[in-house]
């Protein structure tokens, strides 16, 4: 199809209204469906894509490739479980074909379960050992599981058959403690010059060399790499900070103190929801508290999203409120089935404590509705200073989501709306929110780590000040800083690259850049 080619050459809406003209004539056309679909998650807008693959599936179910993609947009939703099984199905089909079989493994990996992925992974390297796309899979599953060293090996692997494979230098960019050579630095420099290399390519090398840069204490070569790869990305993506704006500002009307006052809710008192941005301490709140013999680790679940979601569905219906306004509407045993269902569902993250932790942190645009679906669950809001905050999620690359975080301007307005949104919660729901800073966690470990404990009503243990001593499977940007002792070295990082970080300042404005 046409559609296709203008698709790979970034004519999203080209493609869209060939494709669009096209189907009109043949509504139930497979790559049709597939090329709509693929148009849909580049826009973010994924339920649209998970809607047509589906469509798709039930319309041609030996359709192999339409079924790959939709194990792909399962994933991208975060709904692991079905995307596991879809997987599995497929390749219980066709068991020795690599792809199928990385699939499945990469599926895995998202359900915690690492050994069968590697297992997986070493059967598609015994066949095509110098596969660059799994040597980086494997070092995925090698480096979330604490085996740095051998992920940087996996990833090396990667390289040598393919250096134009950035995925594979961007990987070992976010290991944080990976430290490019001179030869190596050399090799992601003339890649840059590479006319052809791809979009996404282009990106990962960008943020793969403003971390070279950065080791090397050469922060002006550092940022314009830093800045260059999110632009790439900013105008990959069809982020509006004034859709966050917005939702922030219907959350605040629709969830007034009044919402709050009757009983609803599941009484299970098993989540521990730790929130906030990205990149504000929330991986080493969540390994501290994982280190309680009390308390699973997760991931960053997405149930919470999920029921919001079908709520804003529900809400779309002629006659209904819109959600959240829609809150109020909902009887107490509406709620209490919502709220079995969040524990039902998350069952297969946990291991057998007492209590786990739901680390999403866009969970709290949802504080409201988890206080009337859980209204005995603990809500633990991960705060950092601003400009580190910002700052920091301005270079990170993010696997998923998080749309924001690629424009200076815009990560300050998410910052913005963030704290006003903490602070209505503070006044509708007094103490169901606990706020823990990260520089306080950094200054004084135990006394932050006793607070955190009384307000889970958790007895004291000293595993959660060895929490670097905890074995475990951490899947964040973070998840080689957390298996360290707390060191201070970050918390001002942001100023080396000071001069160049003008619109954060102006857009946070001067009450929040005084703080520091």
């Amino acid at each position: 199809m046409a559609s296709w080619d203008l698709l790979h050459e970034g004519k999203l809406h080209k493609a869209e209204q060939l494709c669009r003209q096209f189907m009109q004539q043949n509504p139930q056309h497979i790559d049709g469906m597939r090329v709509l679909a693929e148009i849909a998650t580049r826009h973010g807008v994924l339920e649209d894509a998970e809607f047509l693959l589906e469509s798709a599936v039930e319309f041609e179910p030996e359709h192999r490739q339409a079924r790959i993609d939709y194990v792909q947009i399962l994933s991208k939703r975060q709904r692991f479980q079905r995307a596991v099984d879809e997987a599995k199905a497929l390749l219980d089909q066709a068991p020795d074909n690599p792809q199928l079989q990385s699939l499945y493994a990469i599926q895995c990996m998202q359900l915690g379960d690492y050994e069968s992925a590697l297992t997986l992974f070493d059967k598609i390297l015994d066949r095509v050992p110098n596969d660059p796309v799994t040597n980086v899979s494997k070092g995925h599953a090698l480096k979330t599981g604490g085996r740095s060293e051998d992920a940087i090996t996996a990833y090396r692997t990667a390289l040598k058959s393919q250096p134009f494979y950035c995925d594979a230098w961007y990987s070992l960019a976010n290991l944080k403690v990976y430290q490019f050579d001179d030869d190596e630095l050399s090799s992601m420099q003339a890649l840059d010059d590479n006319p052809h290399l791809g979009g996404q390519d282009r990106v990962y090398l960008q943020f793969a060399l403003g971390k070279a840069f950065e080791d090397r204490k050469d922060y002006e070569q550092s940022f314009h790499h830093y800045a260059k790869g999110n632009a790439i990305k900013k105008n990959q993506l069809q982020y509006k900070a004034e859709g966050t704006t917005q939702e922030c500002d219907d959350q605040i009307t629709a969830c007034t103190r009044q919402v709050f006052e009757r009983e609803t809710g599941h009484t299970a008192p098993d989540p521990i929801f730790i929130l906030g941005l990205p990149r504000a301490g929330s991986t080493l709140l969540e390994q501290i508290l994982s280190s309680h013999s009390m308390v699973d680790g997760t991931l960053e679940l997405p149930n919470v999203l999920s029921i919001s979601g079908k709520l804003r569905r529900l809400g779309q219906r002629e006659g209904n409120h819109k959600y959240p306004f829609n809150l109020a509407d909902l009887s107490a045993e509406q709620l209490a089935t919502l709220g079995e269902e969040y524990i039902r569902d998350t069952q297969v993250h946990r291991m057998g404590a007492p209590f786990f932790i739901d680390k999403m942190p866009n969970n709290f645009r949802h504080i409201g509705l988890i206080k009337l679906m859980l209204p005995n669950a603990k809500v633990i809001d991960a705060r950092r200073d601003p400009m580190s905050c910002c700052f920091s999620g301005f270079k990170q690359l993010f696997a998923e989501g998080q749309m924001f975080s690629y424009d200076q301007e815009d990560i300050a307005q998410y910052y913005l709306d963030y704290v006003r949104l903490m602070d209505h919660w503070d006044e509708v729901i007094p103490g169901y929110v606990l706020r823990v800073q990260h520089e306080d966690v950094v200054a004084d470990l135990e006394t932050q780590v006793r607070r955190m404990l009384d307000f889970c009503g958790l007895p004291f243990e000293d595993a959660c000040l060895e929490f670097h001593k905890t074995e475990r499977n951490v899947r964040t940007p973070s998840s080689e800083q957390v298996r360290q002792p707390i060191f201070s070295t970050a918390l001002e990082q942001w100023k080396h690259y000071e001069p160049w970080l003008g619109p954060l300042k102006a857009r946070l404005g001067p009450d929040w850049v005084a703080q520091d």
